[in-house]
């Protein structure tokens, strides 16, 4: 099936999202890739986003669903969105932030690299983006990624925002094995790491595909600048990303049957590590293979290692 021929399911996670819900609707409504359908998913909204969405919904020709969400936070919302796949007639699914504005052809990019994975493995793509301020003013770009998005990556660092992702059917049957028991630090790591544990194959797009707003409210806000940058370190030297690991290695070991050799082999290596003496613990960390984009802060990794903080 072609790039145009691939109907794409976007799924959006909505609370309180009146002010500025309408510009991404029209947004959506915009795409050059016109073959989608949106679910929407609120999370006991008290303004008028449901009223908005339904609006929106008789302006259009793609059919628009509103369900109910768990009401225990945004991840859990997309989690509860990928579960409702299966009753969505599509090849594709986009994640939706209910803030940010998509450029014209994000769809029709995402469907184009997707296409040439096709359904037999998951497939994941995601991207830069613009950044904006609260009324849309462009404020500069996220950070530009160039190693390739793999899970020995995606095991200490996320790169994939969720608010650009486009996966394919392997992929969100994936997600939706995730036991509603666990606790994840966001749904984005948590797609990235296991699309890429399981085999699957992951595209970082260095073209933006969305403007991001950045205010007050955002919930993941970018990791650009210097001001960024010291947070990282921070986290390094805080545990705050110790703590992060332990969250991650708890999930990945309730599903570390869907993990393949290779990444099972990364996974034992860096949690052996993280649990060994000095030597051991650096030689385990080499071994396992493991790496952030950037090469300061895969050093900064290694120099937390010796402090016993990963």
């Amino acid at each position: 099936m072609g790039a145009q021929g691939q109907k794409i399911v976007v799924l959006m996670a909505t609370y309180n999202g009146a002010k500025h819900i309408e510009e991404q609707l029209q947004s959506l409504a915009s795409q050059t890739h016109a073959n989608w359908e949106l679910i929407v998913s609120d999370d006991g909204s008290t303004d008028r986003t449901i009223q908005i969405v339904h609006q929106f919904s008789q302006a259009i020709s793609q059919r628009v669903t509103v369900i109910k969400g768990p009401q225990q936070g945004f991840w859990r919302n997309f989690l509860w969105l990928a579960k409702q796949v299966d009753q969505a007639e599509g090849a594709l699914f986009a994640f939706c932030d209910q803030d940010d504005i998509w450029l014209p052809d994000k769809l029709e990019r995402a469907a184009k690299w997707l296409s040439n994975v096709g359904q037999r493995e998951p497939g994941l793509y995601f991207s830069r983006t613009e950044l904006v301020d609260e009324s849309g003013k462009q404020i500069g770009l996220s950070p530009l990624f160039r190693r390739s998005p793999t899970f020995q990556n995606a095991l200490v660092q996320n790169i994939g925002g969720g608010n650009t992702m486009v996966a394919n059917r392997p992929a969100m049957a994936l997600l939706a094995e995730t036991p509603k028991s666990i606790k994840l630090i966001a749904h984005d790591w948590w797609t990235y790491q296991l699309v890429t544990g399981a085999g699957g194959r992951a595209f970082y797009d260095p073209v933006p595909s969305l403007k991001y707003r950045q205010h007050r409210r955002n919930l993941i806000g970018s990791n650009r600048g210097v001001r960024a940058r010291v947070k990282r370190t921070f986290a390094f030297a805080s545990g705050r990303w110790k703590h992060w690991n332990d969250v991650n290695f708890r999930a990945l070991c309730t599903v570390k049957d869907l993990l393949s050799p290779s990444a099972r082999s990364t996974f034992d290596d860096f949690s052996l590590a993280r649990r060994s003496r000095l030597i051991r613990r650096l030689y385990l960390l080499s071994r396992s293979g493991v790496y952030r984009q950037n090469a300061s802060e895969t050093a900064a990794m290694y120099l937390g290692a010796i402090f016993g903080r990963i």
